[in-house]
């Protein structure tokens, strides 16, 4: 019992999910809560549309194909995961921390935050300048851990997301190619 394998059924998986999510959450004030709660607000697709406007007006023509590529994948990667939350519809973790995740979007299963943050990393490995991809590919598994330290996520949630966030980002990468946008 406890234990992630083969023969564990769906009700056990989630148990353990619940059980070992509640114990990653950071509940006391500090440093290290104050770093996830920054981390895992840098996910927010209005962060990134704000950036990638911002790239747009004042990058080189490098930059403004790689903001046009992001701004359009966060788009359509948003729109897979609330279909598939709205059809799934799991209840975010208990808790205090992320009013506005918990009011606009109360479900918590895939994580938008882990799909969007890997979907970035794989188009900035694909398109960016390689300093600027490192650090997206450096960002992305810190705001995905950081949704379910501050408790709006549960493990399974950001798996989840990691993983459609690698399929959409190679998607979006070919689709980008065969549009010719880069």
């Amino acid at each position: 019992p406890g234990r992630v394998g083969a023969g564990m059924n769906l009700d056990a998986l989630l148990e353990w999910d619940l059980r070992t999510s509640s114990r990653l959450r950071i509940h006391r004030p500090g440093p290290l809560r104050s770093l996830a709660a920054f981390l895992a607000h840098s996910g927010d697709s209005w962060v990134w549309l704000a950036g990638l406007a911002l790239l747009w007006v004042f990058g080189n023509q490098q930059g403004k194909q790689v903001a046009l590529v992001m701004a359009g994948s966060i788009v359509v990667t948003a729109v897979l995961v609330l279909s598939l939350k709205f059809l799934i519809r799991r209840p975010r973790p208990e808790g205090n921390w992320g009013h506005i995740y918990r009011r606009t979007d109360p479900h918590s299963f895939p994580s938008g935050h882990a799909a969007r943050a890997f979907m970035l990393a794989v188009i900035a490995l694909g398109l960016a300048p390689p300093w600027a991809a490192l650090l997206v590919a450096l960002w992305a598994p810190l705001v995905t851990v950081a949704r379910v330290l501050m408790g709006v996520h549960f493990i399974i949630d950001i798996s989840a997301g990691v993983a459609i966030g690698l399929l959409m980002g190679v998607l979006c990468l070919y689709a980008a190619q065969l549009l010719m946008v880069v």
